[in-house]
């Protein structure tokens, strides 16, 4: 059996990824990825499953009013969740089922969750706000993951009309949330003076994605970030989270307007000029 070293398991981090994942969970996840790869058995659809198991304990926690057992746990929940993809691109182990698991186990975590803040302060206090909370958390992410495959389809389809290849993605939704700048090789990025430019390279080379907020981002405020500050923190923390998530789906979907209306015009221009010759 083949023993992997730190570097192996870097390798197997993502080209660019989150600014919470890359700076506070990937360097907990590669060390803990090393001896789960070089001395056990465990495959990536178990570690999904561990994870799974742990945002449930995380979710009892809320829902108790144990806010800050419960955000530790969905830490180490989603640690564990960052390790199964390593030890799947490491060893070579990944399957198809384990992408559906791993998705649909992310979204079971986060329903419960949110089920289990509402449910563990509408209890302590009566407060309807916090119903309101645990819905919209639930709905937000549900509509961020049915939109992104979406809006995914809608560019292959524009992309195969026009014959252009489809740039591989490093997960289900990285394509979409990637700006055009993201999208050029750092070799080959423009080296314009503009501070966008110099600040896309300078993420680039830490491996972080330009946009602010994403899932992960949001998932790391509500059910981390604020039941460790304490109850007071849950509403405005989720509040703020909850609308830069939306406005960066606005965003995306905004852009991906943008694509179809240049495919559309360009699409007419063709048709024009092939009637013209």
């Amino acid at each position: 059996m083949r023993t992997y070293s730190l570097d192996d398991v870097y390798e197997t981090r993502k080209r660019r990824d989150s600014w919470w994942t890359v700076y506070l969970v990937d360097p907990v996840a590669c060390r803990v990825a090393l001896p789960v790869a070089n001395r056990t058995q465990l495959t990536p659809n178990g570690l999904t499953v561990l994870s799974l198991v742990l945002g449930m304990v995380s979710a009892a926690c809320f829902a108790m009013n144990q806010l800050v057992p419960g955000a530790v746990v969905f830490y180490l929940s989603f640690m564990i969740d960052c390790v199964d993809g390593k030890i799947a691109r490491l060893k070579g182990t990944g399957t198809p089922f384990g992408l559906w698991l791993d998705y649909v186990g992310d979204r079971v975590r986060v329903v419960l969750c949110a089920g289990g803040l509402a449910f563990g302060q509408y209890t302590l206090t009566g407060d309807v706000r916090y119903v309101v909370l645990g819905a919209a958390v639930a709905v937000l992410d549900l509509f961020r993951y049915v939109n992104a495959p979406q809006m995914k389809r809608v560019r292959e389809a524009v992309r195969e009309e026009r014959a252009e290849p489809e740039p591989e993605p490093e997960d289900d939704t990285e394509q979409l949330e990637r700006t055009p700048l993201e999208r050029i090789p750092l070799d080959r990025a423009p080296r314009g003076r503009s501070f966008p430019r110099r600040l896309n390279r300078f993420l680039a080379r830490h491996r972080v994605r330009s946009h602010l907020i994403s899932g992960i981002e949001f998932h790391a405020a509500v059910f981390v970030v604020a039941p460790l500050a304490g109850a007071w923190a849950l509403i405005p923390l989720a509040a703020l989270a909850g609308a830069l998530l939306l406005a960066n789906e606005v965003f995306l979907v905004y852009r991906m307007w943008r694509f179809t209306r240049r495919h559309a015009v360009a699409s007419s221009r063709e048709s024009r000029e092939h009637v013209l010759v």
